[in-house]
């Protein structure tokens, strides 16, 4: 592991749910050279950062001019996690513009100030997965997203992969992750996040239906990881001279119903779930399997076990949701 304690970082999307537990992971590592750029609005996101260490905070839409100006100085890295997340928006020109063309812009300015570029893009890219999900020697023209915001993240792999930028940067294709700081997600909270404020009103946990004969009802499967593995992977790359996609996965597929079923466990609970429709907007777009082949990660170095489901469902109920913490809330500090 390098030494990260002196080197200076910017964290995009640092105060949303992948972007504050790296600073929260960087912290543990003894770095507070941070500068965080995020969009901070009316949303609750600002309490991921009241336990973190970091030197400023500036709101996004001002990075590129302070970038270009010099005003923020120098960065030993850049870890781009700014993007708008949600798999059901369909505001196109929204998506281009905050996953593509600010996604381009940066990676261009870290490689003309010798910053090392790390970016989140997304299992997403896939679509169904018919041609796998393998990172190693894809071609991503073969590719074919499912909804808007992964084909907006599959826009930029493809233009980095034309420039020859993908010999000199990081793409990580994150999976299904879950766990503390995602709260303010709404609707993109992760089933564990949601099931549980769905179990403390109701005492049931609510799974959509399956509508291919070839899955029973949440027998539709995902690769779930937790965000401590998610936070760990990512920083193991991005210290590394790995370049090129990488999967951010467990590795394992599991049923919604085995997650809801460690919600269940976690809570001391007999399992209770109901089967619903999928609203038919989304019954085209769904993804019913995902897998995350992870070799090409293991192959650089990263031996680290990953957190089995169960473990790190109860990790993240029992010390985050019920207890209302965030991550660095553990200890009183980060």
């Amino acid at each position: 592991m390098k030494e990260w304690k002196n080197r200076r970082v910017l964290v995009t999307g640092g105060a949303g749910f992948i972007g504050s537990a790296l600073v929260w992971a960087l912290n543990k590592r003894g770095c507070q050279e941070i500068v965080i750029a995020d969009f901070l609005g009316t949303s609750e996101k600002w309490r991921n950062l009241v336990p973190l260490r970091f030197d400023s905070y500036l709101e996004a839409d001002g990075l590129l001019s302070k970038l270009a100006s010099g005003n923020l100085g120098k960065f030993d890295h850049i870890l781009h996690m700014g993007a708008c997340s949600s798999t059901t928006e369909r505001n196109m020109e929204y998506l281009i513009h905050n996953n593509y063309e600010f996604t381009r812009e940066l990676a261009s300015w870290a490689q003309k100030n010798n910053a090392r570029f790390v970016y989140a893009s997304s299992a997403a890219t896939y679509g169904d997965g018919s041609l796998g999900m393998s990172d190693i020697d894809t071609d991503l023209g073969k590719l074919r997203p499912l909804n808007a915001y992964g084909y907006s993240k599959h826009l930029f792999d493809s233009f980095a992969d034309r420039r020859g930028l993908l010999s000199e940067i990081v793409g990580l294709k994150y999976f299904n992750i879950f766990g503390p700081n995602e709260g303010h997600k709404e609707e993109m909270r992760s089933l564990v996040n949601k099931s549980f404020s769905q179990i403390q009103k109701s005492g049931v946990i609510r799974l959509f239906r399956s509508y291919r004969p070839d899955y029973a009802d949440g027998e539709q499967k995902r690769d779930f990881l937790y965000i401590k593995d998610a936070v760990e992977m990512t920083l193991h790359l991005a210290e590394s001279d790995a370049t090129g996609l990488y999967n951010i996965g467990g590795g394992e597929a599991h049923t919604w119903n085995e997650l809801a079923g460690a919600v269940f466990a976690a809570l001391g609970r007999t399992t209770n779930i109901a089967y619903i429709d999928m609203p038919s907007e989304l019954r085209e777009k769904y993804q019913y399997f995902t897998q995350a082949d992870i070799a090409k990660l293991r192959a650089t170095g990263y031996m680290s076990a990953i957190t089995p489901l169960s473990e790190a469902v109860r990790d993240y109920v029992q010390n985050y949701l019920v207890t209302g913490r965030h991550l660095g809330d553990e200890t009183g500090t980060a």
